[in-house]
């Protein structure tokens, strides 16, 4: 008797902690299966500050964003720099990554690993002010780009203590001086480990052509500065659309010498094909935070796009000096060129990102340029 009881006993407790197994995996189950699918993103606008507040005062950045793409959908996004904006009609997501590359680069992967976002078909778009060469262009221009060059990856000596023959205090890492003008990565044995990119560059002139014509402001201030140029024609120009590479660099930089180094760095890192237009801090960061991503198949690294405004000039005209020059730039007028880059940024931008959405049935699935060959 004491035997069956027993045997009844061990039965009864075994057909319970099957029970109680088969439940727990299903309640370990059922969360996800209720899940609410994620939401899928067209573009990514990146913007990399705000002045203040995302509305209805002086505008950074992002505030022409935000009111022109209707982004009125808020997600909270406490593990970065700024809360993210959505529309949730057309599939565009804006975000502040906050400056400089440590920022950039961690807010990138921050989106990128949230679950709430399938990024997988995603644009993205940097959309940005920066410094801009008097040799190529003009305060208030937008530049497409192509190469990002990385001007924090190096070997520094202080000006101050350079050698006599030495043309700058900057050389590569892994290397004991600057090389002859002229010398490229690859002539030197130089293997790139974050000095430079080279993005989508079909994608680059997709977007040129289908912007190169869009009218950009000027404002009185612009052509007072402008002026000052005499020896650099396209200085002097109105803004234009024109395409150009990259520099970041967590440093701001300014002056003729650095600018020639910004050249010739470019042109080193990119075996003589990067033209330094434009300077920035952040864009390398990014960029090397999203081909992270898109090796864990969680976004797709051909689809980005650098789009970079001239808010002022990256080297003083001859009439000054390099100090003078970015006191006056940096004073309480602030950048003579900041208004119209802020607005050729959405401008042309904008063009691209509603090209998008509103093709959205084509370029899901394949890039636009090969929708319009």
């Amino acid at each position: 008797m004491k035997y069956l009881f027993n045997t009844l006993l061990l039965c009864a407790f075994t057909l319970l902690v099957t029970g109680c197994e088969q439940n727990t995996n299903i309640s370990k189950t059922t969360p996800a299966a209720s899940q609410e699918p994620k939401v899928e993103v067209k573009v990514v606008v990146v913007n990399m500050f705000e002045i203040g507040e995302d509305e209805g005062d002086k505008a950074g950045e992002f505030q022409l964003w935000k009111a022109g793409q209707k982004l009125t959908k808020k997600f909270d996004f406490p593990q970065s720099h700024h809360d993210l904006y959505f529309n949730e009609e057309t599939g565009v997501l804006g975000m502040v990554t906050g400056m400089g590359t440590a920022r950039s680069a961690s807010a990138i992967m921050a989106l990128g690993l949230d679950p709430r976002f399938d990024l997988t078909k995603a644009y993205w778009l940097v959309a940005g002010i920066a410094g801009i060469d008097p040799h190529d262009a003009s305060i208030g221009s937008a530049v497409w780009t192509t190469w990002l060059i990385d001007g924090d990856l190096s070997h520094e000596i202080d000006a101050r203590e350079i050698p006599s023959d030495w043309e700058s205090g900057y050389f590569p890492l892994f290397s004991h001086g600057p090389y002859k003008q002229g010398a490229t990565a690859a002539a030197t044995n130089h293997t790139p480990a974050g000095e430079v990119y080279k993005i989508n560059a079909q994608l680059a002139d997709w977007a040129f052509e289908l912007t190169k014509e869009t009218p950009l402001t000027d404002y009185p201030a612009m052509q007072a500065l402008r002026a000052k140029y005499v020896n650099y024609p396209k200085a002097q120009l109105p803004p234009f659309v024109l395409k150009g590479d990259h520099m970041a660099a967590s440093t701001f930089w300014h002056g003729k010498l650095l600018n020639e180094w910004a050249n010739s760095w470019s042109k080193f890192w990119s075996n003589g094909e990067a033209n330094f237009v434009t300077s920035g801090m952040e864009d390398t960061g990014t960029y090397q935070a999203l081909t992270y991503l898109d090796a864990a198949n969680k976004a797709d690294k051909s689809r980005f796009m650098v789009l970079r405004t001239g808010s002022n000039y990256s080297m003083q005209p001859e009439s000054l000096t390099a100090a003078e020059n970015l006191k006056l730039e940096s004073g309480e007028n602030g950048f003579a060129g900041l208004q119209s880059s802020l607005e050729s940024a959405y401008s042309v931008g904008s063009i691209v990102v509603n090209d998008i959405v509103t093709h959205w049935a084509e370029y899901k699935n394949s890039l636009p340029y090969e929708v319009n060959e």
